[in-house]
């Protein structure tokens, strides 16, 4: 361990309760930043990853049926999500028509694809759910931490200059508190940085998905129209 690394240290255990207190809500707030972009980084890549997969058995399948019994073992992901949805009410149209062809196709004609449309979206805000899901506490953590870390420096400079304003000292009496002071600002940047850029990191990343899912979602719909007009 470095000497500066001592000396901020021996700051941080004589500073003051208050900025003590501000310090810990500091740390506690970065580890749950570091959780949280930990968790969604995985969570992230592992949804990419099941789209693909989904994909792949999506556009080698044949029929819709062969695509929901390959892709029954797949882990959810969120093109999977909105296929399930989609193919739902497909299959309640037809039950409801009575798997007829032709009455099917009547039902299209007159009704259009509204319901399969609302269903698609329906998976798709499920899906978007999920991949927010935390992300808002990410933002307040970044968008807070630097506050409270502005409170702790300006309460323990206040708790200084009214120590030498009592005492008569001098400035190196007066530096430590000053120095403990900035020290809890120099914490709440630390704590709101990386939970500011991870949050627009994740916030690319989830254009991203819903670029993906309103393709799918154009695909999917165009793909039952090209049944209906055979």
């Amino acid at each position: 361990m470095s000497g500066a690394d001592i000396n901020i240290l021996k700051i941080i255990l004589e500073a003051g309760w208050i900025v003590k207190a501000v310090l810990g809500m500091l740390f506690v707030m970065s580890i749950v930043s570091w959780a949280i972009i930990l968790q969604k980084r995985k969570y992230f890549a592992l949804a990419e990853r099941l789209n693909k997969e989904f994909l792949e058995i999506y556009k080698q399948g044949n029929t819709f049926s062969e695509v929901y019994d390959r892709a029954h073992q797949l882990p959810l992901s969120p093109l999977k999500n909105m296929f399930l949805e989609g193919h739902l009410e497909l299959r309640k149209v037809r039950e409801s028509q009575k798997d007829s062809p032709q009455t099917f196709k009547s039902y299209i004609d007159s009704f259009g694809m509204d319901g399969v449309d609302r269903a698609l979206k329906k998976g798709a805000v499920s899906a978007r759910m999920n991949l927010e899901e935390r992300l808002s506490v990410l933002a307040s953590i970044g968008s807070v931490s630097p506050f409270v870390g502005l409170f702790g420096t300006v309460w323990g400079i206040i708790d200084s200059f009214t120590g030498l304003a009592r005492g008569g000292g001098t400035l190196e009496q007066v530096a430590p508190g000053i120095a403990e002071a900035l020290v809890a600002t120099a914490v709440g940047l630390f704590a709101a940085i990386p939970a500011v850029w991870f949050y627009n990191y994740f916030q690319t990343k989830l254009v991203k998905f819903e670029g993906d899912m309103e393709c799918f979602g154009q695909d999917f719909v165009n793909t039952v129209q090209r049944i209906v007009i055979r």
